[in-house]
């Protein structure tokens, strides 16, 4: 909706300043004074950050300050119990490699998108939008072993959503390394009526880079026993071609980043394509083209090269809408095994 088309809506924020949200209930401070800009969070500890009644819809969230895969981010929608949205901080803004990110000049890589914006020196920003209709509760956990500190900001409004709305949903996998020879699974589970909305990847390539896009990715809607989306391989999934190589000019990797999707990160040497254990970080939105489903949805990516399937390091967040809320379908790995190396 155009942005100077009036509106019956109140906007709201949640921060360190504004814990809870209040209508003029920011800092207390005078001119230039900055009181409580940021959280600690003690090791087991989990900090709420959001707690609002609605009907309403989250517009942005931000972070910053410790962003690694300790940091467990999660959502609640309409008083449910079990959350709808858990991931590490990191892999849910697409940084699954928050232990080493840094390109090889030593700078941060820019996630530029419609939906994710990374900035340099670790701003996440997110912008899906995600609508509600009683209540949003938004949480932080620390499963690690020292104290972290926080910056947030949630914004969003509170007014009447339309009651087609569906509900925001996110859910992280991963396998160090994938089973060779075995599909991948994106995600599986989902159960009612919805949308897939997107993923992102962190690749880590293990042995010798016989290119390691060749994987197809498929996607089953309502019960297919083979996939009604089969795309060519990894690399056309996330629309580049050809391995995202400059075979031509260069014959190397070459990154981008855009509105919907990117290879907006390769860490490790990028000087020549199929360079030994390289580390790759992509996302694909779907909301040019969603995936619709009216009673199941699964998504698997082969990991596959020229010389055969490969068993490289695989974590993904997949993201979908549904009609009601729900639980996500899979359980956290423990923290350590969460580490990308």
């Amino acid at each position: 909706m155009p942005i100077y088309t009036m509106q019956d809506r109140t906007t709201f924020a949640f921060s360190a300043e504004n814990p809870t949200g209040a209508k003029g209930g920011g800092t207390r401070g005078g001119d230039c004074e900055k009181l409580r800009p940021c959280i600690d969070i003690q090791p087991g500890e989990t900090a709420t950050l959001c707690d609002t009644q609605g009907p309403g819809m989250i517009t942005h969230i931000w972070f910053t300050g410790y962003i690694g895969h300790s940091f467990i981010l999660r959502i609640y929608w309409d008083d449910m119990e079990r959350p709808s949205v858990e991931a590490p901080i990191s892999a849910f803004f697409g940084c699954a490699y928050d232990e080493n990110f840094a390109d090889r000049d030593g700078n941060y890589p820019v996630l530029n998108s419609a939906m994710v914006l990374v900035a340099p020196g670790r701003g996440y920003n997110c912008y899906w939008e995600m609508p509600f209709k009683k209540r949003c509760r938004i949480t932080m956990e620390n499963r690690g072993a020292e104290k972290q500190t926080l910056f947030y900001m949630i914004s969003g409004w509170h007014g009447a959503v339309p009651e087609s709305s569906g509900y925001f949903h996110a859910a992280y996998r991963q396998e160090h390394p994938v089973e060779r020879g075995r599909s991948y699974t994106v995600i599986d589970g989902i159960r009612g009526k919805g949308s897939f909305a997107g993923m992102t990847l962190a690749c880590g390539v293990n042995g010798h880079n016989t290119c390691w896009v060749e994987g197809e990715a498929k996607m089953y809607i309502d019960g297919d026993k083979r996939p009604s989306l089969n795309y060519t391989g990894t690399e056309d999934y996330f629309c580049g071609a050809y391995a995202f190589g400059n075979d031509v000019y260069q014959h190397r990797y070459q990154t981008f980043s855009g509105l919907y999707v990117g290879m907006y990160a390769i860490l490790g040497s990028d000087s020549e394509l199929y360079n030994q254990q390289q580390r790759f970080l992509l996302y694909r939105w779907h909301v040019k083209d969603p995936v619709y489903f009216e009673h199941d949805f699964r998504m698997v990516m082969d990991n596959l090269g020229w010389t055969g399937p490969r068993y490289d390091d695989y974590t993904t967040t997949a993201y979908w809408y549904l009609s009601e809320p729900a639980p996500v379908p899979v359980k956290l790995p423990g923290d350590q095994e969460m580490v990308m190396r």
